[in-house]
Order: structure tokens, then C-alpha cells, then sequence
């Protein structure tokens, strides 16, 4: 069974004590916070630690930015409510590194209508559809059947074949230079078909997952779409909600 879990990033911690300093009055209202590279030398952190924390203060309205001037404190109290923090990247990459895609077979396949709206694609379009099956150490079954559909733009992928251990999404970003900005997940209960089934050796119309993942461009275009079915029994799949902070309350 695998089990993902969200953990607390660092820069929400970096961020959390910020909040906790504003509060206690260390930096006040109207004062400066620390420049970047300030911020960096003080909780031993990169650059895009720190930027990403900044942002999370700025959606607060707790502090603004302006360039030339620096970052002043507004307020102490926060001005949004409730946020749901979602998996990130990193997330997956690890979720490969833990585990193994075999891929099974793969080929071109022209887009028909039914096909186009699970796509986001236009009828007419030839993707690269590949099957495999993800595989655990020491697990006598794979946990799951993978089908994944790439762009026509990337269809000429090489290394989509054999054992992965680093996500698909990787290769179309290291061999195209198409950088995945946003993943867009669907969880759905299913009950096994015979085939998936036999693929799986599974019990035909035993419950399952059905986690299908929409992997977006910068201009919000669809690179690569996976939809992975697991047996119920062999998956787990866990988010934490975590409370956006409101000091004061």
C-alpha cells in the first residue's frame, strides 16, 4: 500500500513565524521587514523559500511589497479565512521515486469526440497513449493500471518505455523544454472491469480508485493527461487541511 501525505512546506513554517514576529510587535505596523537576502541568511533558507512566504503574507494582508521601497508590516490581523494548501509537485516527483511505472505498450491514437472532451483536445488530434502498471518493492501485485495520453506536440518522446522511476511529465519538460505549471486531480470510487482486473490481478468489479491528473503549461494548455485505476485494498490517498492563519483569532 502506498500512502501519500501532505507535509508542512517549509516556507509556511518560514511564513508562520513571521506572523508570530508581526504579532509580538518585533516588526510593527508601518515598520520594514528584513530584505530577501536578509531572510535568507537569518532562517538559512533559498530564495524561493523565502519568496514563496512573502506571498503568503501579502494574500494576508499583512504586508505589501513595493520595489525600491521594501516590504512593510499593514496589519496585524489577517484578512482571509479558510485555505486548503494541495499537494505540490515535489509531491509526485516523490511518489515516483517511491514507486515503479512499467510501461506495458504504447501508441499513437487519433482523438475521436468522446475521447476529446476527456482530453481537453480537439477531435481530429493524434496523442501518444501509453499503459503501464505501477509497481511497489516487495509487493507481489502492482497497485495500480496507468493510461496516459501526451500531447501531439510531445508525441515523440523517447525513454517512454520500460521501468520509470521519475514522472512523465519530467521527460516532456527535459526533452521539449515544456515546463508543467499546474495539476489539475480528479478521485473517483470505480469497481474493476475484467480487464483492468486481469491486469491487476485483482477480483473483477472489487472496488477502486480511479485518480485522473490533467497536467497543464503556463498558458493553462493540457501537455499530458494519467488516469490510474488502484485496487482499494493496495492505495491509499491522504490531504491534509490545514487552517489559513488568522492571528488574533
Amino acid at each position: 500500500m502506498v500512502l501519500l501525505v501532505s507535509q508542512q512546506p517549509r516556507y509556511l513554517q518560514l511564513a508562520q513565524t513571521l506572523i508570530n514576529e508581526i504579532q509580538s510587535g518585533r516588526y510593527p505596523v508601518g515598520s520594514q521587514l528584513p530584505t530577501e537576502f536578509e531572510l535568507c541568511e537569518q532562517f538559512g533558507a533559498s530564495r524561493f523559500t523565502v519568496r514563496e512566504a512573502m506571498k503568503q503574507l501579502v494574500q494576508m494582508g499583512l504586508v505589501a511589497r513595493q520595489p525600491g521601497v521594501g516590504t512593510t508590516v499593514m496589519s496585524t490581523h489577517a484578512t482571509t479565512g479558510y485555505r486548503q494548501v494541495m499537494q505540490r509537485l515535489s509531491d509526485l516527483h516523490q511518489y515516483t521515486a517511491d514507486t515503479e511505472l512499467e510501461i506495458l505498450r504504447s501508441s499513437t491514437v487519433e482523438v475521436d469526440k468522446s475521447l476529446a472532451g476527456f482530453l481537453r483536445a480537439t477531435p481530429g488530434e493524434t496523442w501518444l497513449r501509453a499503459e503501464g502498471v505501477r509497481w511497489v518493492d516487495r509487493e507481489e501485485a502492482p497497485i495500480c493500471l496507468t493510461e496516459i495520453y501526451i500531447h501531439p506536440a510531445f508525441r515523440s518522446v523517447h525513454s517512454l518505455t520500460g521501468r520509470l522511476h521519475i514522472p512523465v511529465y519530467a521527460l516532456l519538460e527535459q526533452q521539449f523544454g515544456e515546463q508543467v505549471a499546474e495539476v489539475q486531480q480528479e478521485i473517483r470510487a470505480v469497481s474493476l472491469d475484467a480487464p483492468t482486473a486481469k491486469a491487476l490481478d485483482a477480483e473483477p468489479k472489487s472496488p477502486a480508485l480511479w485518480v485522473c491528473r490533467h497536467y497543464l503549461n503556463r498558458r493553462g494548455e493540457v501537455v499530458e493527461v494519467a488516469a490510474s485505476t488502484h485496487p482499494a485494498e493496495r492505495f491509499s490517498y491522504v490531504e491534509t487541511f490545514k487552517r489559513d492563519w488568522a492571528p488574533g483569532t
